[in-house]
This record gives C-alpha cells, sequence and structure tokens, in this order.
C-alpha cells in the first residue's frame, strides 16, 4: 500500500528550462489485502467444523425438523453406545446424574436440555435418563436426531 513515483512519458526530453518531476501516484494496491483475506476464508473454512464439540453418536434419522435455540449455549446430555452418560463432553456416574443435573439447573436461566442417544440404546435406558433430567430440574427436553429419516409413510424428504 505505498505510494509510488509514476514517471511521466516525455520526462526524459527537456523542454526548455523546466524539468518535469516524478507525480506521486494515488492508487492504492489492494492486491496483498486481497491475498490475507483469501487465506483467511481458507482458514476459517477449514477451522470452522473443527470447532463443533460432541461426542461421536450414531443418531437415530427421522424426518423432524430443527427446534430454534436461545441466546444461552444449550444443555447437552448423550448416551453413548457403550451406555455411559455425559453432560456436554464430561462423563457421569447414572447414581451421580440427578444431583449433578439440580447444580446444573440453578445456574442456567433456561430448562432447555438436549438429549442425544446412540441409536442402539435401549428404549428403556433413553426414558430412565429423561426421567432424571425432569427430576434434576430440566422440564424442556429436545430429543437429537440426525435429519433425512423416513416419516411413517416410509417416504424420505
Amino acid at each position: 500500500m505505498g505510494a509510488g513515483v509514476q514517471q511521466s512519458a516525455d520526462s526524459g526530453r527537456r523542454r526548455g528550462r523546466r524539468r518535469r518531476r516524478g507525480q506521486p501516484m494515488s492508487e492504492i494496491n489492494v492486491t496483498p489485502f486481497v491475498d490475507v483475506m483469501l487465506v483467511l476464508l481458507i482458514i476459517f473454512m477449514v477451522a470452522a467444523p473443527l470447532l463443533t464439540v460432541g461426542v461421536p453418536v450414531d443418531l437415530p434419522k427421522t424426518a423432524a425438523g430443527a427446534l430454534s435455540s436461545d441466546n444461552e449455549e444449550p444443555l447437552t446430555v448423550t448416551l453413548t453406545a457403550e451406555g455411559g452418560v455425559q453432560i456436554q463432553t464430561t462423563e457421569v456416574a447414572r447414581d451421580a446424574l440427578v444431583p449433578k443435573l439440580r447444580a446444573i439447573a440453578t445456574e442456567r436461566t433456561s430448562d432447555k436440555v438436549f438429549l442425544r442417544a446412540d441409536g442402539s440404546i435401549p428404549y428403556a435406558q433413553v426414558m430412565q435418563v429423561m426421567g432424571a433430567l425432569n427430576a434434576g430440574g430440566f422440564s424442556n427436553v429436545g430429543l437429537v436426531t440426525d435429519t433425512g429419516g423416513p416419516t411413517l409413510d416410509q417416504s424420505k424428504e
């Protein structure tokens, strides 16, 4: 972004006593700016998918749409295929789940919680964790699934 000196076409010739000096160039060179912006764009495009925090779970597929989200980061409880329970990314023992949820509920303004359960988990275990969520002070439970699954009439959306 420096200013250069632009030589006029007839600067080599002399006209009388007056000699023309180079005129300052008033154009901004935007090429380095564009190069830096493109590199930053590529870095953010590569880094954005890596910023999602989660536990790898094979979610069941449904035709349901996404829920609207609040300003507060949603609380996520995950049931893994091995039967473990995690709050966000922290492993929690099943007997310590309700006291831990009560402590979290006192600090939060929203009673919304998202439950992610592996598709291989029996329904009874999912319902036990939902009961623990309710006992822990979270009455607004959203079940997380992958989209694009079959509807009741077996058609894909």
